[in-house]
């Protein structure tokens, strides 16, 4: 919240905002993922990567990226479907 606050400050949109968080999430949900500190079948990995997908959906949506818009949502699709199937095993 104080991170988004300092970069509406700085000049940054809302949207550029989010892009960035969603780089973000991406980039640590995969690094995570290299150290073997999170597993690929774990919910907060997926979690991350449909965080990730969120905001660079909105950032893609506001420059009318619409390659980068269909990725993010197959990949964000891709987050929730890996959650349902973690979800349905665990119950």
């Amino acid at each position: 919240m104080i991170f988004m606050l300092c970069a509406l400050l700085a000049g940054f949109t809302s949207a550029s905002v989010l892009g960035w968080l969603g780089t973000v999430f991406y980039l640590i949900a995969y690094f995570l993922l290299s150290i073997r500190k999170l597993k690929a079948n774990s919910i907060l990995y997926h979690f991350m990567n449909l965080a990730g997908a969120i905001g660079m959906i909105v950032h893609a949506f506001f420059l009318e990226d619409h390659p980068n818009i269909v990725v993010n949502l197959v990949w964000g699709g891709i987050a929730v479907m890996a959650m349902i199937m973690i979800l349905s095993k665990k119950n």
